[in-house]
């Protein structure tokens, strides 16, 4: 079917929460100037209350969960939901995991179809996190994994052609991406930003993204290399995010550090120090390799491999939980929770009982519940409107003849500042290039983005519309020439929650729910940060609050006289 220039169409569209992963990969590439590899994550101080609120509870690990088993329920399977469960399930805690969808994942999404593989959410991750490195090993998936070629290769647009991203000094020097005023600037950032608490460092904690890399870079390299990384790592832009809660890491360095790159450079030295530590103390452990990966047959892979631990009960698909309620009064004990879900296999409401429960569904659809609490209705009036940005991903094929200047690495990305040469996707993955098993060997296969938040109602755009703009996009910066051999739309109405400057209230919200509803645990890209290994990091954190939360639970059953 692909081997033809008959063009097929395939259009879907979820209206519902799982967003779509970065079009570029778990964290952004570092600024030019440098060849550090800075880890975006979340702030230290992120889900600290959860670790005051069970400070007195007993440590997760090596949990031992008194007989009979305590029953948790997990809502959401995306890969934080997953997550959980998988680690629960490892600590022999019973779980049962709602999905309103019918399939599991979420963002995690791999279509095979016609000799081609694509993934119409997340495409790559990382494992950054310590979390996220146990929980591969103990999966043993490294076997399935695929590092992409050439993936230190990316491009940017810049006067309507791609261009290399440099990734050490050298490289920006003869790189024509920024002008020499720009690449002076961030040579001497760190002579510049050298003290801490430097006069220039901004202490509005709502300062943009945007802002933030002005003061460091200047408005150049904002347009040209931030704006285009922010949109393909969040589908945002840079002024209407803050770099507080959007990039947590490069904020405390400054705040620590002054300068950005001598802060990273002292922290990648320390990370070696406390590395080569570990390699002594262990030295039977392989070296990992770094960067992006996925896996064989893409990312639905890994949803499926954490899976495995799930009965064919353990796991309701097309059932949508629509109330939760705390009963006990006092000190707590078995079964405080119920829940009540809707299921496509029966025509009346259900009800289970746990004793404690995860929530990992966008705090939108959280709003929805019906909670109540020891009898009472629990307002939840305190959950502030969220913002989410829409993304369509457009799968296309173009026979290898057919592309002129076909490009050898990851992607390329597209700054907005790029749209008065007419180009109007956000970016392009090569996802041929990166994994060549996902097409025959005469066909290119590209994944492209539209909208975010810089276009929202082209997001929307019919499949014909958005066609011919990825069309129009290729040619010009590929050579592409003539109609795609086959193309496969897929929107997300909701792809990302978009980290905005009164994004407090929101991590506010989350806090407020885990602090008044006692064994209730928020876990998501709404609280740690947006891509896969910070979704799975999160909800394996949940997970270990949840098993100290049962064993502080057992522990006061058994002594009720003691504090």
């Amino acid at each position: 079917m692909t081997g033809s220039m008959i063009c097929s169409w395939n259009t879907r569209t979820v209206d519902g929460p799982n967003p779509a992963h970065e079009l570029w990969s778990a964290r952004p590439p570092p600024p030019p100037s440098s060849s550090l590899s800075i880890s975006i994550g979340k702030p230290e101080q992120r889900g600290a209350h959860g670790q005051q609120r069970h400070a007195k509870m007993s440590s997760a690990t090596g949990a031992d969960i008194s007989s009979p088993a305590k029953r948790v329920a997990v809502v959401g399977a995306g890969a934080s939901g997953l997550a959980a469960a998988y680690k629960l399930k490892s600590n022999g805690v019973d779980v049962t995991v709602y999905e309103a969808e019918g399939r599991i994942g979420g963002k995690l999404r791999s279509v095979s179809q016609g000799g081609l593989i694509w993934d119409e959410g997340a495409n790559t991750m990382t494992e950054s996190e310590e979390e996220v490195r146990n929980l591969l090993d103990e999966l043993g998936i490294q076997e399935k994994q695929q590092y992409p070629l050439s993936q230190h290769k990316r491009y940017i647009v810049r006067n309507g052609m791609p261009v290399l991203i440099p990734t050490n000094p050298i490289a920006l020097i003869k790189s024509n991406i920024l002008s020499t005023q720009s690449k002076f600037k961030i040579i001497l950032e760190p002579l510049l930003w050298k003290k801490r608490n430097n006069s220039l460092t901004s202490g509005d904690g709502q300062e943009s993204v945007g802002g933030f890399f002005e003061r460091h870079f200047g408005r150049e390299v904002v347009d040209y290399l931030i704006d285009p990384v922010v949109a393909g790592t969040s589908g945002g832009d840079p002024e209407s995010l803050c770099m507080r809660h959007a990039f947590p890491e490069l904020w405390n360095l400054e705040e620590r550090f002054g300068s950005i790159f001598a802060g990273a450079i002292k922290s990648r030295l320390s990370a070696k120090r406390e590395k080569k530590g570990e390699l002594k103390s262990s030295p039977e452990k392989k070296k990992r390799q770094r960067g992006s990966f996925s896996f064989q047959g893409g990312m639905q892979t890994l949803a499926n491999m954490l899976c495995q631990k799930l009965s064919q009960d353990d796991l309701k698909l097309k059932s949508k939980v629509l109330s939760l309620s705390y009963s006990h009064d006092g000190v707590p004990a078995a079964g405080d929770w119920s829940v009540s879900y809707s299921s496509d296999h029966t025509k009346h409401l259900q009800d289970s009982t746990f004793d404690a429960v995860i929530m990992t569904a966008p705090l939108c659809n959280v709003k929805e519940l019906k909670i109540t609490k020891r009898g009472n209705l629990f307002p939840l009036n305190f959950i502030p409107e969220i913002t989410y940005a829409p993304l369509s991903v457009m799968i296309t094929t173009f026979r290898k003849e057919n592309v002129k200047r076909p490009l050898e690495g990851f992607g390329i990305l597209v700054p907005s500042a790029e749209q008065k040469n007419g180009l109007r996707t956000l970016g392009t993955l090569f996802s041929s290039m990166m994994f060549p098993d996902r097409a025959p060997t005469d066909l290119y296969l590209y994944t492209t983005f539209i909208g975010g938040s810089r276009n929202r109602e082209l997001a929307k755009a019919s499949k014909d519309e958005l066609k011919q703009i990825v069309t129009s996009d290729l040619s010009q910066l590929l050579g592409a020439e003539g109609e795609p051999t086959f193309v496969n739309h897929f929107y997300w109405s909701k792809a990302f929650p978009s980290y905005g400057r009164n994004y407090d209230l929101v991590l506010q919200a989350i806090k407020k729910l885990e602090e008044d509803l006692p064994g209730f645990f928020y876990a998501g890209n709404h609280k740690d940060g947006l891509s896969v290994g910070k979704a799975m990091a999160s909800g394996c954190r949940a997970a270990d609050l949840v098993i100290s939360y049962l064993n502080s639970s057992s522990d006061a059953i058994e002594n009720p006289g003691e504090d």
